[in-house]
C-alpha cells in the first residue's frame, strides 16, 4: 500500500515571511527557506494511505477561517540531538483562532480516517481533570509503567498537540 507522509500548514502573510527571511544569520553551512516555503505548521501525519490522504484533503477543502493576528515569539531546533536540521520560530501561546483551526485539521483528520493524535490506547492519559489529585496520580503511575516504546509514542504525540 503507497503511503506519504503529510502535514497540514497555512501560508504566512508576505510580511511574516519577509520578517523571517530577514533573520537569516547567514551562518555557513545553513540554507535558509526562501520565503514561499515558509508557513506556519498545523499538525503532522505519519504514514497515510492514499485513499485517506484523498479524502482528508476533501475535508481540509471545507474548512475555511479569516486572517488574525499572531505574535512571533521564541525559536528553537530539532533534532535535540546532534546537528539541527530544522529551526522554527514559535507563534505565542493559547490563541483561540490558533487553537479551533488545529481543532478543525485534527476533526477533518479523525473524519478522514486518521488516528487522532494520541494512540487510541493511549488517549487516557492525554486528559487530565483540573484539580483532581488522585486521577493525577494515578495517570503518572500509569504512564511511568508504559514501556519504552509507549512513553516515546505519548511523547510524540504530546509534540504534536502541543502548538506554541
Amino acid at each position: 500500500m503507497k503511503t506519504k507522509r503529510l502535514f497540514v500548514a497555512i501560508e504566512l502573510p508576505e510580511s511574516a515571511r519577509q520578517f523571517l527571511v530577514d533573520l537569516d544569520p547567514k551562518i555557513r553551512g545553513v540554507r535558509w527557506l526562501d520565503a514561499g516555503q515558509m508557513h506556519l505548521t498545523l499538525g503532522f501525519f505519519g504514514n497515510v494511505p492514499e485513499e485517506v490522504d484523498l479524502a482528508f484533503r476533501e475535508k481540509l477543502g471545507a474548512i475555511q477561517f479569516g486572517a488574525f493576528f499572531l505574535p512571533i515569539i521564541g525559536a528553537g531546533a530539532f533534532p535535540a540531538k546532534g546537528w539541527p536540521k530544522i529551526l522554527w520560530i514559535g507563534v505565542g501561546r493559547g490563541h483561540p483562532h490558533l487553537f479551533q483551526l488545529h481543532k478543525r485539521v485534527n476533526d477533518a483528520a479523525i473524519a478522514a480516517g486518521l488516528e487522532a493524535e494520541y494512540p487510541v490506547r493511549l488517549r487516557h492519559l492525554a486528559a487530565f481533570e483540573s484539580g483532581d489529585v488522585v486521577d493525577l496520580r494515578t495517570k503518572l503511575a500509569e504512564i511511568l509503567a508504559l514501556s519504552p516504546d509507549d512513553r516515546d509514542a505519548l511523547r510524540a504525540a504530546a509534540r504534536r498537540a502541543v502548538v506554541e
